[in-house]
């Protein structure tokens, strides 16, 4: 089991920067692929970026590339999200998830692959 706890959102104009952070506790956090989700009021929740356990590998939604850098801290059980050059568009819940992952090169878009997830911070981007 592990718990996840985000923090870093809030409300930013565009243009502004936002870094979104997840602190893990329980099982081995370096046993995990992580990924960021958003989901906006009345739509699905969607991937935003995602890193594996080594850190090795990232990956991005289209939307947010060039714009958005997943890192992590094993050492510190916790996943960051850098966001930069927000846009009202990028409002939404933004969630982050773990999937157990022994490998180390694991990554993946979908998010019923993901085993746990955190409560969620609210961004919010005025125009």
């Amino acid at each position: 089991q592990v718990q996840l706890v985000e923090s870093g959102g809030g409300l930013v104009q565009a243009g502004d920067s936002l870094r979104l952070s997840c602190a893990a506790s329980g099982r081995t956090f370096s046993s995990y692929a992580l990924g960021w989700f958003r989901q906006a009021p009345g739509k699905e929740r969607y991937f935003v970026a995602g890193i594996s356990w080594t850190g090795g590998r990232t990956d991005y939604a289209e939307s947010v590339k060039g714009r958005f850098t997943i890192s992590r801290d094993n050492a510190k059980n916790t996943v960051y999200l850098q966001m930069n050059s927000l846009k009202p568009e990028d409002t939404a819940v933004y969630y982050c998830a773990a999937k157990i992952d022994y490998s180390g090169s694991y990554l993946t878009t979908r998010a019923a692959t993901y085993d746990y997830w955190g409560q969620g911070t609210q961004v919010t981007v005025s125009s």
